[in-house]
């Protein structure tokens, strides 16, 4: 056997229905001592009713190696594009849901 480790591979099935995505312009994040959620969600201007469009659900470890690569993406996304800007403010207005304090 050499020298090189054995690389294993995994196979990742993606359908077309899952493929053309959902689009989000507000997360809620929420967690628990066991879990994170993260619910995406579709809001429209001038509507007071929005929609969650995707409920993920990771334990802290995941969630954590989440924000290290969402983190890596950013970076490399801006050393091409320039930085991302952010509008001042949040934009939005106050929202509780009763439960943990959303944090995005």
């Amino acid at each position: 056997m050499s020298d090189q480790k054995k690389e294993k591979k995994l196979n990742i099935e993606l359908s077309p229905e899952i493929a053309e995505g959902i689009y989000s312009n507000l997360a809620m994040i929420t967690h628990s001592n066991a879990e994170f959620i993260i619910d995406f969600i579709k809001m429209m201007p001038g509507i007071q009713k929005a929609k969650v469009k995707s409920r993920i659900i990771l334990t802290p470890q995941h969630t954590k190696r989440l924000l290290r690569a969402l983190q890596d993406n950013i970076n490399k996304f801006e050393s091409i594009h320039g930085k991302i800007s952010e509008p001042t403010g949040s934009g939005m207005p106050p929202m509780t849901f009763g439960g943990p304090t959303a944090q995005a």
